[in-house]
């Protein structure tokens, strides 16, 4: 295996002279001493900066290392935090990334032969193409579910005996909701394993019983990347909820999100990635404004817990810090509620949250009060509101909504 210091040098050897964008944040770099010498000298990239330098050299920006003529596949950012991205690739960087899904596949103990059903509908979106392509050289039946109603899914994964899902969390309890809703019985179905990402729920205990719990005890596996970066990290087999980064893949670093300071180990931080492989777009030192818990072992890098959230996402309710993935997990251990919606308002200089539940039990909104309440000692107004009024997702859900 490579050593990172080694990979580091002979991708910025393939990148600094060819990539404009990179050559004009690095200037006359010069050869690397070590790490630290790496993280001291070549600076962060953030995603407002490719958003700008794409609106000055559109459509795709300077960030190419290529003429444009070599360049196959087109994706997308999904625009949840901004102006989306739209990132080129050539043949080589992404059959790079498919070595590394495939890898996640390997550490599911996904076997050539094994039937997954893809369910979700293709847009372009770095992660639904990578997945379906690798598991077909992983040697799986690769079964779509692009373009089919909810319903049609189901009955499409209970017809062709579909061994493994690949969605997003939410989007695994909303199948279940609507196996109940279509009177179709999870019981006929042959799914043992469900892989989850483009949520940080997928490492939440409290989502993971749920999604057991609705697929008659099927294992829950979470994975992590970014379309920014590609497949980043895989669910240890051994570790329940420990994500192990693909180190040959990926350089990383774990920094304080507002300082950029390194974080030391077993602290709390914002994840830092370069990725080694994807010569065409690189990324050197991407802030990716997810918040990890950081360890090192024999197996290499681990993050546990998995993504904790958002470095972005939290929010101060008279003094206490609220991430979004701590009420998740409140919410998910009541099991009489179904879907949920969070409204964030000011009050003067006061924040404050109020959150909407459908459930058809009258005293969850009690219950969920008083578990939001022992969490994080707040008071936090629940009510309940009428079944099927609450927006369902596919992909990423977007629960938190923020009222000026």
């Amino acid at each position: 295996m490579t050593e990172p210091l080694e990979a580091l040098r002979s991708l910025l050897r393939h990148i600094v002279p060819a990539n404009r964008f990179v050559a004009s944040r690095l200037g006359h770099l010069g050869e690397l001493r070590d790490l630290r010498d790496f993280a001291s000298r070549v600076p962060f990239t953030h995603k407002p900066e490719l958003v700008a330098d794409q609106a000055a050299h559109p459509p795709y920006g300077s960030n190419l290392t290529f003429p444009e003529s070599q360049y196959t596949r087109f994706c997308q950012t999904s625009g949840t935090t901004g102006r989306p991205l739209s990132i080129l690739d050539t043949n080589e960087s992404w059959q790079w990334m498919l070595e590394n899904w495939r890898r996640i596949y390997e550490a599911a103990g996904v076997l050539p032969g094994t039937r997954i059903y893809f369910a979700f509908s293709f847009g372009p979106f770095l992660g639904f193409w990578t997945a379906f392509e690798a598991a077909t050289l992983h040697g799986c039946l690769c079964i779509p579910g692009g373009g089919l109603s909810s319903a049609a899914r189901l009955r499409a994964i209970i017809e062709h005996r579909a061994k493994v899902i690949c969605c997003t969390p939410t989007y695994a309890l909303r199948l279940a909701e609507v196996a109940r809703e279509e009177a179709i019985d999870l019981s006929e179905s042959e799914v043992r394993t469900i892989i989850v990402a483009g949520e940080a729920g997928g490492s939440v205990p409290a989502v993971r019983d749920r999604i057991r719990q609705s697929w008659n005890g099927a294992r829950v596996v979470d994975h992590y990347g970014m379309t920014e970066v590609g497949p980043v990290a895989y669910e240890d087999p051994k570790r329940e909820r420990v994500l192990r980064v693909i180190e040959p893949s990926y350089f990383a670093e774990v920094v304080e999100p507002g300082s950029g300071q390194p974080v030391p180990e077993g602290g709390v931080g914002e994840l830092v990635l370069t990725p080694l492989g994807r010569t065409s777009w690189p990324l050197l030192r991407y802030r990716t404004g997810d918040l990890v818990k950081w360890s090192r072992d024999v197996e290499g890098m681990a993050l546990e817990g998995g993504i904790i959230g958002r470095a972005d996402d939290m929010v101060v309710v008279r003094g206490v810090n609220v991430y979004p993935m701590g009420v998740e997990s409140v919410v998910r251990s009541i099991p009489e509620i179904g879907e949920y919606r969070v409204l964030v308002s000011r009050r003067g200089s006061m924040t404050e949250l109020e959150v909407h539940i459908e459930s058809p039990d009258d005293t969850a909104a009690l219950r969920l009060e008083s578990a939001l309440d022992q969490a994080f000692t707040l008071r936090v107004p629940v009510t309940r509101v009428q079944a099927g009024s609450l927006p369902r997702f596919e992909m990423k859900s977007r629960r938190w909504i923020t009222n000026p």
